[in-house]
């Protein structure tokens, strides 16, 4: 069986919603025969690709009151064993780390994608990490299992860009709006 999560690396409920997936997962008596697959979905394409302080991007968004939708987010965090700090994180924009997480599901499978999807919302939202950059993604890539030279040649070309985009706009023609 596949299962497919639509989600996006910077999005708090998409982590949050990942480990209680996870959890429910393990307690599947058909749990080896589930293949996780994550599809890109972009919470901001227009978000810029240097990075900027998330607290400063989000207030601009969503006003004043952030601090509070955070400390929300904070708390069903913290149930999943999850420390957000907020004051680390940078908003960025995450196309490339959706083409390197098809990269990843493409040429070494589902659990070596699953793996590093895991640690780009870890480094996004425990340690301040721009997951933008090439010299941090090829780093998680690598530790997920993916090879250094091929991950290194992948970034430093457009490969997988349209395939991304339109698997996004795929997305959002059936009907995904958010995540």
């Amino acid at each position: 069986m596949q299962v497919e999560i639509y989600s996006d690396v910077v999005c708090p409920w998409c982590y949050i919603g990942e480990r209680r997936f996870a959890k429910a997962l393990q307690s599947f008596t058909g749990r080896d025969d589930v293949d996780v697959v994550f599809r890109p979905y972009q919470l901001d394409p227009d978000a810029p690709s240097t990075p900027a302080p998330l607290i400063e991007s989000l207030r601009t968004k969503f006003g004043a009151n952030v601090r509070a939708m955070l400390d929300r987010v904070s708390a069903a965090a913290a149930g999943e064993g999850i420390d957000v700090r907020w004051d680390e994180a940078v908003a960025v924009n995450t196309i490339t780390a959706h083409r390197l997480l098809r990269l990843a599901e493409r040429e070494y499978g589902a659990a070596v994608q699953r793996t590093l999807a895991e640690r780009l919302f870890d480094a996004h939202f425990t340690r301040g990490g721009n997951v933008a950059d090439p010299g941090l993604l090829t780093t998680l890539a690598v530790a997920s299992g993916m090879e250094r030279d091929r991950v290194g040649q992948y970034l430093a070309s457009s490969e997988g860009l349209a395939e991304t985009r339109e698997a996004i706009a795929q997305a959002r023609a059936m009907g995904i709006r958010a995540v």
